[in-house]
């Protein structure tokens, strides 16, 4: 007689095998090992961290011992900038829940976190963006709105950014691209070094996001980022810093795309600006 147990979330499995001539003789050992088996299988063991101000996902991962990609899929979290107070994000392996330090940005800027209203849970994991942006990376704050401006206003100081890339202009900002409009894009060869524009944290790197290949974001001081997409590779982990200048990535080209380009952007907060009028 051979019988086969699968515990919830497939957590365990037991197979048990009793030649039918001693069935008799283990009758009570058997229920026992059964007993102690399924008692063993539940539900994933884990526990729900609440996001506190300046607490980034990738802090949160490194403090419980758990990959922040790993919180981010498990969560329904499309866009890792996207923290928000007050959510309650679910640690699995976690036995107990723990303090998390803020993340402190170049120049002591604490990464900002947007604090929201409170809603149903369901509505961080089933946001959707619309198709006219759904090839566009979410903007880093809680709206996945990202407004483009002409940069009326705006003042960066000369020389903080540099270019990443030194090649030919070929899709302008605000010009629809294999990246969308809120950015630019550039001619490179294929694998050229990708530097970045500024130092900074590294608060995304991976391919998650649709439309841009091997993606970086870039947090620097008062509340700037910076998008790099189309990457071949990227160099830098999330969670690291780099410095301006620094080696982050390879360049590659757009999916579905046989030429090799660079997306960049420069956003303030959720609006994107024209990095043209920015670089030297």
């Amino acid at each position: 007689m051979k019988m086969t147990f699968w515990c919830h979330e497939q957590v365990c499995r037991a197979h048990v095998v009793v030649r039918l001539g001693h069935a008799a003789k283990i009758g009570f050992g058997l229920v026992l090992l059964l007993a102690l088996l399924l008692a063993g299988c539940g539900p994933p063991r884990g526990v729900y961290h609440t996001v506190q101000p300046g607490q980034t996902i990738y802090r949160i991962g490194q403090t419980y011992g758990v990959d922040a990609d790993d919180v981010a899929r498990l969560n329904g979290i499309a866009d890792p900038t996207q923290l928000k107070v007050g959510q309650r994000l679910f640690i699995p392996g976690a036995r107990s829940r723990r303090f998390v330090p803020a993340t402190v940005a170049a120049g002591g800027h604490r990464q900002r976190v947007t604090t929201v209203r409170k809603r149903q849970p369901s509505s961080a994991a089933s946001s959707t963006p619309s198709s006219s942006s759904r090839r566009t990376p979410a903007a880093p704050s809680a709206s996945n709105k990202t407004s483009v401006r002409k940069n009326e206003g705006t003042k960066i100081p000369k020389g903080r950014f540099i270019w990443p890339v030194r090649g030919k202009l070929v899709k302008p900002f605000g010009q629809q691209g294999y990246g969308g409009r809120k950015g630019i894009e550039i001619e490179v060869r294929h694998g050229q070094t990708v530097v970045a524009a500024a130092a900074g944290h590294v608060t995304y790197s991976g391919d998650g996001i649709k439309g841009y290949g091997n993606l970086i974001i870039l947090k620097h001081a008062d509340d700037y980022f910076t998008v790099y997409g189309f990457n071949q590779a990227n160099l830098v982990r999330a969670g690291s810093y780099v410095g301006k200048g620094d080696h982050i990535a390879v360049s590659g080209s757009p999916p579905g795309y046989r030429g090799s380009r660079l997306h960049f952007e420069i956003r303030h907060g959720k609006e994107a600006l024209n990095p043209v009028s920015f670089l030297p």
